[in-house]
């Protein structure tokens, strides 16, 4: 046991739960703690640009690499800016630890500079939050954040440290155990007599279907997740934060469901007799509106780790609490020991013949032109060129949409984006904190020229860093969803949609010290994308691709409609 500072405490309790980088902006109030990290050499700290940069970095970071990403802002302006990137990681259930500064304990509540109450303001977006008003409870609680963001349904956690505490000194004892907190225990294992019934409904299933969530992917049960699928023959669906987590390419996947998911995903989902819900929460744009959802009866297995998610929107008949890896475990065990009461292998032939005769629709198709550049083959050069083995990061709008729809995931933690809060400019930090994660891997971000000036001042932290994501900016001119609603939802009258004075994206990237290379013809795509991930490997790369404006996102089902009430392509508007 030795005495140390708070800031020295800061740092010490972040080794020992393993952090080994951290993303932040310096202010007065964390001056302390950034002089605790300049006099130790066991945590890397990445400068960023922008507060909101540090936590989405972080958020990447973790997203990637199952690690409990950290950030660390200062007080007022800085927590302030790290709201929306906390947000972020809140609706995708993102396990992280955001450290803020704070005035002065004394000084608390008297409107002091780069004052605000930060426990307040985050306390709607946040797992939890705690304010820190003793040193002597600074280590402890550092550990309980760490605790509370990684289990359970994981989410950011804000630890906020008034600058005096920062200075003040006591013993530090390195962690000897587990937490545990009394109010705070997550079930973990399913209940036995639930499952036995969730088996029983799958070996009477004659239109079964799983649906699966980023639970899946967060609880890192992908192997028993694929092992379901392949034991029970059933078709299988992703949502946006679940992809990969069934192979994209497997001839049991058949698409993403949703707004603009598959045709063939939303038959399927709509014309099931029994889901099974794998870590998924029934969101708006995945079943489009809960009474049409409702019109077709089906019997409906849950499985989440949140009691809180189950039945919150479609009521379901059989819910199963705990985490979904250890329940996916029990569930092929019985399910493999009751071979000999299944009765559904004919039904389940039909089932699959009607799947395919969906998927035969082609809904994915696109007009493809010798003279516009279609953003969708961008998106399938990219996956060629990369053989489908990128960490994809996106920003919000058609072209995440674009990016989910053509490039194939065949694995976990390779897409990253922001699903629940839809967050523009997320695409280049989450590049960051990705790369940063796994060192050496092929990163690329699929943006367009709206996001990518919302966190554009990044590329400097890029450089300072030697990151080396290649960015595929998809051109439009437009800010492109908006436009695409304004066309079908407010006959064409394009309001403030159209982008009128974009920088020289190449000068200004040129400027930052990086690559620009600039593709207005439907020939060079391949060429260019090949050049920036072999040529340039080891040089951070902007692909300015000026792609067709008119195009559009399909299928698309519009808001307050069914699953089934799709828009195929233009003839449909």
């Amino acid at each position: 046991m030795s005495e140390l500072t708070g800031a020295e405490i800061v740092v010490r309790a972040l080794a020992d739960e393993g952090v080994e980088h951290i993303f932040g902006y310096p202010g007065g109030a964390v001056l302390y703690i950034y002089d605790a990290i300049f006099n130790q050499d066991r945590i890397q700290h990445l400068l960023v640009r922008h507060e909101q940069a540090a936590v989405h970095a972080a958020d990447a970071y973790s997203r990637s690499s199952n690690k409990v990403g950290v950030a660390l802002v200062t007080s007022g302006p800085g927590v302030t800016n790290a709201v929306t990137g906390i947000a972020t990681a809140y609706l995708d259930s993102i396990p992280m630890v955001v450290i803020s500064g704070q005035v002065s304990t004394q000084a608390i509540g008297e409107d002091a500079f780069q004052e605000c109450d930060a426990v307040g303001i985050t306390r709607p977006c946040v797992k939890h939050n705690f304010l820190v008003r003793d040193v002597r409870d600074l280590a402890d609680t550092i550990r309980k954040a760490f605790y509370i963001a990684s289990t359970g349904r994981p989410g950011p956690v804000l630890v906020d440290i008034p600058k005096d505490i920062t200075i003040q000194t006591c013993r530090y004892s390195p962690k000897r155990s587990e937490v545990k907190l009394r109010s705070y225990t997550p079930v973990t294992k399913g209940h036995l007599g639930q499952i036995k019934k969730a088996v029983q409904m799958l070996n009477a299933a004659e239109r079964p279907l799983i649906y699966v969530g980023g639970g899946v992917v967060l609880g890192n049960a992908s192997d028993e997740l694929i092992q379901l699928v392949k034991e029970t023959g059933a078709p299988c669906t992703t949502t946006l934060m679940a992809l990969g987590a069934f192979p994209g390419t497997a001839d049991q996947y058949i698409g993403m469901p949703g707004m603009h998911g598959t045709y063939e995903a939303n038959m399927t989902m709509q014309n099931c007799d029994v889901l099974v819900a794998v870590g998924a929460r029934f969101d708006d744009r995945v079943i489009g509106n809960p009474r049409h959802f409702s019109q077709v009866p089906r019997k409906i297995i849950h499985i989440d780790i949140d009691p809180s998610v189950i039945s919150k929107r479609v009521k379901v008949d059989v819910p199963i609490v705990g985490c979904v890896k250890e329940v996916l475990t029990e569930l092929n065990e019985l399910y493999v020991q009751s071979q000999g009461e299944r009765s559904n292998k004919q039904s389940l032939t039909e089932w699959w013949k009607q799947i395919n005769t969906w998927r035969a629709r082609d809904a994915s198709a696109y007009a493809r032109s010798d003279e516009l550049i279609k953003p969708q083959s961008v998106i399938e050069a990219l996956w060629e060129v990369t053989g489908g083995d990128a960490f994809v990061t996106s920003d919000v709008g058609q072209h995440q949409m674009w990016a989910a729809q053509y490039y194939k995931f065949n694995k976990p933690r390779r897409w990253i984006n922001s699903g629940g809060l839809g967050t523009m400019g997320v695409g280049l930090p989450y590049a960051m904190g990705v790369q940063m994660a796994n060192p050496g891997a092929d990163v690329a971000v699929i943006t367009g020229e709206g996001s990518i000036q919302m966190n554009i001042q990044e590329l400097s932290t890029c450089k300072q860093y030697r990151l080396t994501p290649k960015v595929l900016c998809l051109n439009n001119r437009y800010l492109g969803m908006v436009r695409q609603w304004q066309q079908i939802d407010y006959g064409s009258r394009y309001s403030e949609s159209y982008v009128d004075a974009l920088p020289d994206f190449i000068k200004l990237v040129e400027s930052y010290g990086h690559v620009g290379l600039e593709i207005d013809r439907p020939a060079d795509v391949m060429p260019a994308i090949k050049e920036a991930f072999t040529q340039h490997k080891d040089r951070l790369v902007f692909l300015n691709i000026i792609t067709d404006q008119t195009e559009n996102v399909f299928p698309m089902v519009k808001a307050g409609r069914g699953l089934t009430e799709m828009l195929l392509g233009p003839d449909d508007l």
